[in-house]
């Protein structure tokens, strides 16, 4: 069974060439828990929605769980 590019898991390289960015941007935003990201062992991985969503978030000024429209988050008004 193929996954959906939508739903596909990103490695730090693939953020990085995904936003035009240096692979230590994406790193450093990870740890800071600025960039949507997730650790499998010592490495990162980044759902491609989620990376989406933050960038709708970033360009509208809204938080990402407000972008998704996460279950459990109270939107603020």
């Amino acid at each position: 069974m193929t996954t959906p590019v939508s739903d596909s898991v990103m490695t730090v390289k693939e953020v990085a060439d995904y936003l035009r960015v240096n692979q230590r941007t994406v790193y450093r935003l990870a740890v800071e828990r600025r960039l949507p990201g997730f650790k499998v062992g010592a490495t990162w991985r980044f759902k491609r929605n989620d990376i989406d969503a933050w960038i709708a978030a970033q360009s509208s000024g809204v938080g990402p769980s407000e972008a998704t429209g996460a279950p459990g988050e109270v939107k603020k008004t």
